[in-house]
């Protein structure tokens, strides 16, 4: 049975190991950390400052202790965001900070909640893992009275966030194709 939970700071290690394989041929972590030999420590980097700049707010959800993994962002509270500062060189640094721009750029205005990682270690995939943690959120957002949204820019993602019900609300080619979906109201 799979066991679904709220992740504390001691899932981090496990969270990390999870995703950083989980992506290593998605088009967003290649483009920021394009060189095999610095992609594991890099997107590590990544993941880990997700994992912190959100563990405190209750909303990452975990399936079976960290093998997928769902960072969501919760409608602002009116404290000021965390910048996601890396420790890496300064063209990765303008690379993650470009596509931070141009996310924001199309994300809607109004609250919603944010689902900016979802990701199932390959050795675990196909076992609806992902959607058991994506659910999570959907739950939190319906609570909330607002939407969920989330971005891609693996275009076979994008059908099957269709078929779990979410719907394309925006489009954009730079720095690469990516979309923007959302579920809800």
């Amino acid at each position: 049975m799979t066991v679904i939970s709220v992740a504390g700071p001691s899932d981090r290690t496990k969270v990390v190991s999870s995703l950083v394989p989980a992506f290593a041929e998605d088009p967003v972590l290649r483009w920021l950390f394009p060189e095999d030999a610095t992609y594991p420590r890099y997107a590590a980097a990544f993941f880990g400052r997700l994992f912190d700049k959100r563990v405190g707010r209750g909303s990452i959800w975990v399936a079976d202790g960290g093998d997928a993994v769902a960072i969501w962002e919760p409608p602002s509270d009116g404290t000021p965001p965390v910048d996601l500062v890396l420790d890496v060189p300064a063209d990765v640094s303008a690379r993650v900070d470009a596509y931070d721009r141009a996310v924001h750029a199309v994300l809607p205005d109004g609250p919603y909640w944010y689902l900016g990682v979802l990701g199932t270690h390959p050795d675990h995939q196909g076992r609806r893992l992902g959607h058991a943690v994506m659910a999570e959120g959907l739950k939190r957002a319906r609570a909330d009275n607002v939407p969920a949204v989330l971005e891609t820019a693996t275009e076979g993602n994008v059908g099957m966030y269709r078929r779990a019900g979410w719907e394309v609300t925006a489009e954009a080619t730079e720095p690469f194709p990516f979309w923007v979906l959302r579920q809800g109201l």
